[in-house]
């Protein structure tokens, strides 16, 4: 007898009935994102990197030295193989992490303050620029941080640590109202 699969986000009994119109201060969880990691090969961690920045409509986020997480919200996981396909087994490995990674992203004008509940980071604006990333520990697990905006970051975790970062965030932002809801 053949059994149907309902896919479902690894969030949903998280955020189910709790989903709100978003407030200043708003946790986004993404439903449909790519997510490849990248290793350069040994000598070849320049030109992959620029390599990586010619890609249209993804986002490079840097976790390491040679070392990178690929991140579309528009471009399947199929095509973005085969774009890092093309640069070449010799010179890089990459592996499809879009099922084993959640994608979150929080804003509003508290939102260091929010992190900073959270992080040993310091997100201060002339320190942590627009488009920089980094791996670190948020509320004691591994995640890449990403700082996306103004007032805006996005942070990738693996999926059996979903739940537990998404709760732990939802308690940092209380006092400022943080809503959160599937983006």
């Amino acid at each position: 007898m053949p059994v149907t699969y309902a896919a479902r986000h690894v969030l949903e009994d998280h955020i189910s009935g709790f989903e709100a119109t978003p407030n200043p201060h708003h946790l986004a969880i993404l439903r449909a994102v790519s997510v490849f990691s990248v290793l350069a090969h040994q000598g070849h961690e320049a030109d992959i990197d620029e390599a990586l920045t010619t890609l249209e409509d993804v986002h490079v986020r840097v976790c390491g030295p040679g070392e990178w997480l690929v991140v579309s919200e528009i471009v399947a996981a199929d095509t973005i193989a085969r774009q890092l396909a093309d640069l070449g087994a010799n010179r890089a490995s990459f592996v499809d992490q879009t099922d084993g990674r959640v994608v979150l992203q929080i804003h509003g004008p508290k939102v260091r303050a929010i992190l900073g509940k959270c992080t040993a980071l310091d997100l201060h604006a002339d320190l942590f620029e627009i488009g920089q990333s980094t791996n670190c520990q948020i509320c004691h697990v591994a995640a890449n941080l990403a700082r996306t905006g103004q007032d805006s970051f996005e942070i990738i975790v693996m999926r059996s640590f979903a739940g537990f970062l998404f709760d732990e965030l939802r308690e940092m932002g209380r006092e400022f109202a943080l809503t959160a809801g599937f983006a």
